[in-house]
């Protein structure tokens, strides 16, 4: 069903109670910074938010005196989103504390909204897991469109298939085929089992003196696995639908756990699809590794690579260099921006 337009009153009704409730909300959280500042706030000292609840967030302290201890903070509303990751100087009170500024970002993951707008996810990441699993059916593109987030941002990638177990004869060849094609682009693929306890060693390895997040269909076992890499943490986990077989979301807010032999995970909520809204379709192609060499090689400046003549990229592909399936779903990605526009 299309979405019925607005009259031009109906707008500015719209508009109009969107203000007022920012109004309010930028009175409120006024009121309570300047309630922090009349009970005498401490210095100013550098944290870790580890979790985000809304307009308060838990913030780990990293000064010597406070160093590990974790308070609740208030967020002033100038600073913008802050996430999970993000470095920050803050100040202590009575009962809580108070974001004062947040340092700058190192890289940050971000996604967008229904809306359209860019929602960023977690900060300061050196590596991203995206995790797919035998269940629910894992699909390429999505696995692909993380893919392109993490060139983009200059974010590490690691392919990890999960519920290895369920590997059985009616789905090896498949799974075989998926794993080839992203180590045939360069890409270590690693396989795990939190059933078996299979395949953990190797994931610490990746994952040692690095800030890690686990992305992924809801249901592939992020949380099972963290569970497995952090034991006691004891998060949620759900299982498939029976319907569906597709996961039900147990994480609600992104959390920051810290991993015994060095390193940090963050947990983020489940995401099924992941949209690449907010960049550019110039941009889409340089987050294909394999491309990367023909990219400009085109006879004309504007190819599409579809069926133009002298096209680099359908040339390597002739060749053998780049893989139909791959030219598929970056097509697809540029056909879901366009759409989206």
């Amino acid at each position: 069903m299309s979405k019925r337009k607005l009259t031009r009153r109906q707008a500015w009704r719209v508009e109009k109670i969107h203000k007022e409730r920012t109004e309010r909300a930028l009175k409120k959280d006024t009121k309570i910074i300047e309630q922090l500042d009349a009970s005498e706030l401490g210095p100013e000292q550098q944290g870790l938010i580890i979790s985000h609840f809304g307009k308060q967030v838990d913030v780990e302290a990293t000064d010597p005196e406070h160093n590990g201890k974790i308070y609740r903070c208030h967020l002033r509303t100038h600073l913008g989103q802050l996430v999970t990751g993000d470095r920050v100087i803050w100040r202590l009170g009575a009962q809580t504390g108070v974001i004062v500024a947040v340092l700058p970002r190192s890289t940050q993951l971000q996604r967008p909204t229904s809306q359209g707008e860019l929602k960023p996810v977690a900060a300061n990441i050196d590596r991203i897991v995206i995790t797919f699993a035998i269940e629910p059916q894992p699909f390429s593109n999505l696995i692909d469109r993380y893919l392109v987030a993490c060139e983009l941002s200059n974010i590490t990638p690691v392919l990890l298939l999960n519920k290895a177990d369920l590997i059985n004869d009616s789905n090896r060849a498949e799974i075989g085929q998926l794993i080839d094609r992203y180590q045939k682009i360069g890409y270590e693929v690693l396989t795990a089992s939190t059933t078996l306890e299979s395949g953990m060693d190797a994931l610490h390895a990746q994952l040692d003196n690095k800030i890690s997040v686990f992305v992924g269909q809801s249901g592939v076992g992020k949380s099972s696995l963290i569970n497995v890499l952090l034991p006691g943490v004891d998060i949620k986990v759900g299982g498939l639908s029976e319907q569906t077989r597709k996961g039900k979301h147990t994480t609600t807010t992104a959390r920051l756990f810290h991993m015994p032999t060095g390193g940090d995970l963050i947990d983020s909520p489940g995401i099924r699809e992941f949209a690449l809204w907010h960049i550019e379709e110039s941009d889409i192609i340089h987050g294909f590794v394999e491309f990367k060499p023909f990219i400009g090689m085109c006879k004309f400046r504007d190819c599409k690579h579809i069926s133009e003549p002298n096209c680099a990229l359908l040339d390597a592909i002739d060749k053998g260099q780049i893989s139909e399936s791959r030219m598929n779903s970056y097509r697809r990605i540029i056909t879901s921006l366009n759409e989206s526009k």
